[in-house]
């Protein structure tokens, strides 16, 4: 089984996120401001050994590999932003490829989102930085030509003889047929069978398999939070409760229900699933934030066993994890000052467990 970590790059300087939330903004911005909102929150959330790391900086990059190949993971995820031509957050995967001494293995997930300003309680409001476009044939090739050297690495993960590449928002997509099947001909050309493309469903909608589109992954916890937020009657009391002010209302969710709900929900073949660590995304809308209440490291080694023996069942080899770094939503398998590496630990022994039952 392939454990699969989602990568959030957004732990360095980039001239677009100093433009629009001041001199010197990363991640860790929002997670050292973070503040608790009531009696036995969690936040600030601090990593261990106070390493606020900067992903330009020589090693970190190494150090992560390690620490994550030792527990089991297979692979990073690493989201990827293109806005016709132009990139944000590049650079470490960048620094990834250039370093053949990471003996690791990843892939993309294209977050083809407009870049927006959404945090601090702003509510539905965004404030659009860079418009997300996606052109034509010409447009397609210079997209095509940047993954071109990431392909060909033989890190990159590759299903059979084809290049694996995550879609956020496929149906946003205008011309997405003619796209796809410009690149599995670019893809060909390059001696590959075609890509791998894989459908995130990041809320209830399900993006229909078709030749073109290879697999699904659920993207949890915001699918099936989005069903339980849509749907509250099917929330016991407990887990609907809501902290409400005068203008705002932080909505809790129980860990263990979402993930019940979870397990319980179909798969098939190349539908894969994925098993989050925590939620907890205060240090980006503070008091309008969504909370998970009951995660532990034991819960989650609970819960990815039960995953790893359903995607077994199914007969899918990826199982993917969200997320590696996720600092501003709470969502992280990196080691911290409240439970230190019991999170990879735990991972670490979902692999064994396996292992024995077979």
């Amino acid at each position: 089984m392939k454990m699969i970590a989602m990568y959030l790059p957004q732990f360095h300087e980039i001239p677009e996120n100093n433009d629009a939330w001041g001199k010197g903004f990363t991640e860790w911005v929002n997670v050292k401001k973070a503040k608790p909102l009531f009696f036995g929150h969690n936040q600030p959330r601090i990593p261990l050994h106070n390493h606020y790391y900067n992903l330009l900086d020589k090693g970190v990059l190494e150090g992560q590999t390690a620490l994550a190949k030792r527990a089991g993971i297979y692979g990073f995820c690493f989201y990827h932003y293109w806005f016709h031509g132009r990139m944000v957050l590049e650079k470490p995967v960048q620094m990834l490829l250039d370093n053949n001494k990471i003996d690791f293995h990843y892939c993309f997930s294209w977050a083809n989102e407009p870049w927006t300003k959404t945090w601090h309680g702003a509510g539905g409001n965004k404030e659009i930085l860079i418009p997300q476009t996606y052109g034509k044939e010409d447009e397609w090739q210079e997209h095509y030509n940047y993954f071109r050297p990431f392909f060909m690495d033989e890190r990159y993960i590759k299903e059979g003889n084809c290049p694996v590449l995550l879609i956020y928002r496929l149906r946003n997509i205008p011309h997405f047929n003619d796209m796809i099947r410009f690149w599995n001909e670019c893809a060909r050309g390059d001696g590959f069978s075609g890509i791998f493309v894989v459908s995130m469903n990041k809320s209830r909608e399900h993006v229909a398999m078709s030749r073109l589109v290879n697999a699904s992954v659920d993207f949890e916890p915001n699918r099936t939070k989005s069903d339980l937020l849509e749907t509250p009657s099917c929330l016991p009391v407990k887990a609907e409760e809501s902290l409400l002010w005068n203008w705002f209302a932080m909505k809790r969710i129980d860990y263990k229900l979402l993930n019940e709900k979870m397990l319980h929900t179909t798969h098939e073949k190349n539908h894969f699933r994925m098993v989050f660590a925590d939620f907890d995304d205060s240090p980006r809308r503070n008091t309008r934030a969504v909370v998970m209440k009951g995660s532990t490291p034991k819960r989650f080694g609970r819960y990815l066993r039960r995953t790893l023996q359903l995607s077994r069942q199914e007969g899918n080899d990826y199982v993917f994890l969200n997320a590696w770094n996720e600092w501003g939503e709470g969502n992280y398998l990196e080691p911290d000052v409240r439970h230190g590496y019991k999170y990879l630990k735990e991972i670490k022994a979902a692999l064994e467990y396996q292992g024995k039952e077979i």
